[in-house]
């Protein structure tokens, strides 16, 4: 490739993932990251981190993983969030990424310059590149929601959240029941003095685990049956595993399965079999210390606990991505439509793991940009389909809530990425070459800029 230069923002999983890809397809690039170390948010010591103590991946390991990177034999299946972080470093030291990270270093803004983009960073330097990556993730703007009236107890969002001795004497109200939401409640019903749990819906539980196996694991090795079949298979599976849940308290879905994100999650039946927790409806007002709901039941409480999720935000680009219910609008989830090479990855909604998925996102991009190089001025294929191709990668229809507006069904995207490739005649990311570190030949000579490109 060119001399040209790319720049990361970033290093979580999708920073890291596209490191690896650029450094083995040498791309030339320069990666950023505010903390002191790479893991984002599974970091517990990186400000403003939604990572709490009890956190553990809600997806399986042997489905987790990054390609030609499994994850140890001897985790769980379900690992900690301490056991992720420890498997992203070991993935950023196999693969000598650590090398082209600066660290403490943020970026305040991103602003077009011709053909190139000029980035300013939180130092004061100002560099420019041939393109831009923003990867600095999706939970760091909480979303709180407003009621009518005054509560006088402690009220905050989830992020602020640690540890279940937070919950200790308290009469407790977790607001929100996705599935981080349902791991907090299941730490107040163990710790808190009363745990409540407010819904607006209903939603469809999958247990953890079905016939001794991590369910997106038995999913996986399965028939892959027309979404209609398997929604027919899969409700009388769980009308068997899990029940009626209505008798916990829990609304009935207002959606058929998969037209929502469902709730992995089996321990909040427990507590609420056992009566440790309670289900509440949605929220009418306060009063004072009381909560009162809309079914007309109050309650006393000293903390509300928001687990309303997060405002998807890229505040240093954000005028040069376009936005449908707060979630840019990307070809492919990676792709700006109208500003050539200024890149989001990792901005979606999907129903799988990322990590398997960030890693083709990063081969796609890359190969975009190795064609880029060799074919320069040219106007080539795929640059018509960044700005034309509407393919639904849904899966289906959803319900109309703003985090569906961009929902990505992992087995359609996956089915359209091959489809794509074919066409394009790209090659498919090999798992086996993507196993093999590579080190760099040269470190790069350093410029009065403090340039810290890195090649292979």
């Amino acid at each position: 490739m060119t001399d040209r230069t790319y720049c990361i923002i970033g290093a979580g999983p999708c920073g890291l993932s596209l490191a690896r890809a650029f450094r083995q397809a040498g791309v030339r690039y320069e990666q950023f990251e505010r903390h002191s170390d790479v893991g984002g948010i599974w970091d517990t010591q990186n400000p403003g981190t939604p990572m709490y103590h009890s956190a553990h991946f809600v997806s399986s390991k042997t489905q987790s993983g990054f390609l030609g990177f499994p994850m140890p034999d001897d985790y769980p299946d379900y690992p900690s969030n301490r056991q992720i972080l420890e498997y992203l470093r070991s993935f950023a030291r196999t693969f000598g990424l650590y090398e082209g990270v600066r660290f403490g270093v943020s970026v305040r803004d991103v602003q077009p310059d011709g053909r190139e983009w000029r980035v300013t960073f939180s130092d004061g330097q100002e560099r420019t590149y041939a393109g831009v990556i923003c990867a600095t993730g999706t939970n760091w703007e909480p979303q709180v929601p407003t009621y009518p009236g005054t509560f006088t107890g402690e009220a905050r969002h989830s992020v602020t959240y640690s540890h279940p001795d937070e919950f200790r004497g308290k009469r407790v109200l977790i607001v929100g029941a996705g599935n981080s939401g349902c791991d907090i409640a299941c730490d107040a019903a163990r710790n808190a003095s009363a745990a409540f749990v407010s819904v607006r819906r209903g939603y469809h539980f999958i247990p953890k685990r079905v016939f001794g196996q991590p369910s997106d694991a038995f999913a996986a090795k399965g028939p892959h049956l027309p979404r209609t079949v398997e929604r027919t298979v899969m409700q009388g599976l769980l009308k068997l595993v899990v029940g009626d849940l209505t008798r916990y308290g829990l609304p009935k879905p207002d959606h058929r399965l998969f037209e929502s994100h469902p709730i992995v999650n089996d321990q909040l039946i427990h507590h609420l079999s056992h009566g440790d927790a309670r289900i509440k409806p949605d929220i009418a007002r306060f009063e004072g210390d009381e909560v009162v709901f809309r079914d007309g039941s109050r309650e006393t409480i000293d903390l509300i606990l928001y687990a309303t999720g997060y405002t998807m935000n890229i505040p240093y680009a954000r005028p040069y991505f376009e936005w449908r219910s707060e979630r840019p609008d990307l070809y492919l989830t990676v792709f700006n439509r109208q500003h050539r090479n200024l890149f989001g990855l990792g901005y979606l909604e999907t129903d799988a793991a990322l990590y398997g998925m960030a890693d083709w996102m990063s081969h796609m991009l890359t190969r975009y940009l190795q064609d880029q190089a060799q074919h320069p001025g040219e106007t080539r294929p795929f640059d018509t389909l960044i700005r034309h191709d509407r393919t639904d990668l849904s899966g289906g229809p959803h319900v109309n809530s703003p985090r569906h507006a961009m929902y990505i069904e992992h087995r359609a995207y996956m089915q359209h990425l091959r489809t794509l490739c074919r066409r394009l005649g790209w090659s498919e990311p090999d798992t086996a070459a993507l196993s093999t570190p590579v080190r760099p030949a040269a470190a790069p000579a350093a410029t009065a800029r403090g340039d810290l490109g890195v090649t292979a």
